[in-house]
């Protein structure tokens, strides 16, 4: 059976008057599917619209009007870390695959990208080519393209493997864009851009859409930075969702309704977005397209995401409400969750229960805090260097046993018993058949090339024992030298032991005499030595002493 789950996290509002644990938690993971239930709750977070990211193993979480991001382990579920930064983090998306070690992007107020390597610690800032805070970023299905949208009203394409790249663009090249700057922007938007994303096609076709303040949404050709097609809408978008299967769209209004884009409304034998005919022509949407919520409902939607199967729409709000969407009745389905404060981010997790799914063979067990590298942001005028640093290192976790790959076709012989898990048995069938064939002529009646392939075996095998003696020989030496150390062990405890036996026994004579002297003294003892007395009993002690000590070096001379 499939299970279906998704994350969703809250921003604490300062002024409303909530229990201390409501206000506490700020990250809740929840199934949808097939019995919808709360699973997990984590504390200390509260985040703005997209400033959420879920992996495998981790949950990062940027803190609203903060410079830090929460790094929350989910086996642990609890909070693995606390990252800081030089800016305040405005949105933020992971790049790479979901059960793998990726990178984290994350947008600042003063409008750059700051791009994370979690299983690295490499950290690499961009340029400030946005003019005003990045309120949004994307990450394109082959992970090898990230769009960003700004409050200045632009979108920009970024090379993913060109900022990681070691080796950058050279500042005197002007065929090539900057280092660490956008290859593409797109300035079709005249007001703040609230959300941006792709479609799941990986390739050339592939589209992008972006919803902005001035009432519209855009779909792009990112690829050569084209405008397919406008859609104009009746109140500001907020937040967006798209079809699993790229069918059609959906935008979040500040009423809390939801404006349904079909992309296949228009009747045509192109598909609207490459018809030439329908490009250029805005697309006004039906009011019968516009979902409402219930009357007792009119909170901002801040977030949307559409279930696996593309049946059931989730949306997001800022009563605190998680509602759900009929897709194909198009109209209000019920409530799902109530979390109080305002719902700013819902991320659908990949279903699981799948059979047969294949594991990623890597697994991040704990992320590396990110480390600045000056040389690699534009600090030093060295862009066309690339050389890996010394201490650029990858931490992750085998999950499953390395493959190891069949032996390929036209092996030599050598090459076979090499890769073979212990002997070829055609080698074992020749070898036997050679030592068939000296037994059975031992005097040495074989042609010219069996006496030559006998005089070779021969000489292998000298040369085999020759490595088997010397083999031996190594190892008596080892184990010589192995019960050479353990005697000499031994023979310190014994004389470590025998020291403090003698010790003791100094101790115990020391004592009795004392209480021997104090007797006398107290008359309880009359000595009969005579004016001696105490002496006499001191000249006692010290031959028992050397008494001893002769006796403990017989000992140890006899050992």
């Amino acid at each position: 059976m499939l299970t279906e789950s998704f994350v969703a996290s809250t921003r604490t509002v300062e002024r409303q008057a909530q229990a201390t644990t409501v206000k506490d938690i700020g990250i809740h993971l929840h199934d949808f599917q097939p019995i919808p239930s709360l699973k997990t709750s984590l504390k200390k977070s509260s985040t703005q619209p997209n400033c959420l990211a879920v992996s495998a193993t981790h949950i990062f979480a940027a803190q609203a009007h903060k410079s830090v991001v929460h790094v929350y382990n989910r086996e642990r579920s609890n909070q693995e870390a606390l990252v800081p930064f030089q800016e305040i983090i405005t949105c933020l998306a992971l790049a790479g695959q979901y059960d793998g070690a990726g990178t984290l992007v994350l947008g600042t107020q003063s409008g750059r990208l700051i791009l994370c390597e979690l299983a690295t610690g490499r950290q690499i800032s961009t340029s400030q080519s946005h003019l005003q805070a990045v309120t949004c970023l994307a990450v394109d299905p082959t992970f090898n393209f990230i769009l960003s949208g700004s409050s200045d009203s632009n979108l920009h394409l970024w090379s993913l493997p060109s900022l990681l790249s070691f080796s950058q663009s050279p500042l005197n090249d002007p065929s090539q864009p900057l280092p660490l700057s956008p290859i593409r922007t797109l300035t079709n938007h005249r007001a703040a851009i609230n959300a941006v994303l792709f479609g799941h096609i990986p390739g050339q076709t592939n589209y992008a859409i972006s919803a902005a303040n001035d009432q519209t949404c855009i779909v792009w050709d990112y690829f050569n930075g084209a405008m397919l097609h406008t859609y104009l809408l009746a109140n500001h978008p907020v937040c967006l969702a798209r079809d699993p299967a790229d069918r059609a769209a959906y935008a979040g209004f500040e009423d809390g309704s939801i404006q349904f884009l079909n992309f296949y409304k228009q009747r045509s034998l192109l598909h609207s977005f490459y018809d030439p005919s329908q490009q250029s022509t805005p697309t006004q949407p039906p009011p019968s397209d516009r979902w409402h919520l219930p009357e007792s409902s009119s909170s901002p939607a801040y977030s949307l995401q559409v279930s696996f199967d593309s049946t059931t729409l989730l949306s997001g709000h800022g009563d605190g409400r998680i509602h759900t969407w009929n897709i194909a009745k198009g109209m209000y389905a019920s409530q799902l969750a109530d979390f109080t404060l305002p719902v700013t981010n819902l991320l659908m997790l990949p279903p699981t229960g799948f059979p047969n799914t294949q594991t990623q063979g890597l697994k991040l067990q704990n992320i590396i805090k990110p480390r600045y590298e000056s040389s690699l942001n534009g600090n030093t005028g060295n862009h066309g260097d690339s050389t890996i640093p010394i201490n650029y290192t990858f931490t992750a976790q085998f999950v499953t046993t390395l493959p190891i790959p069949d032996a390929p076709s036209g092996l030599s012989d050598l090459d076979t018993a090499l890769t073979h898990p212990s002997f070829p048995n055609s080698m074992l069938e020749e070898g036997i058949a050679e030592l068939t064939a000296l037994t059975n002529n031992p005097s040495g009646s074989l042609d010219p090339n069996e006496i030559t392939e006998s005089d070779t075996l021969r000489t292998q095998n000298a040369n085999l024992k020759l490595q088997l003696d010397d083999a031996l020989r190594r190892q008596r030496e080892a184990i010589a030298e192995v019960l050479k150390y353990d005697q000499e062990r031994l023979k310190r405890e014994e004389e470590e032991n025998l020291k403090r036996a003698r010790k003791k026994r100094r101790r115990i004579r020391k004592v009795e005499m004392e209480e021997r002297r104090r007797k006398v003294v107290m008359g309880e003892i009359v000595e009969t030595d005579g004016e001696n007395g105490v002496r006499g009993t001191e000249g006692e002690e010290e031959e028992e002493e050397e008494e001893d000590l002769s006796s403990d070096t017989d000992e140890l001379s006899s050992d």
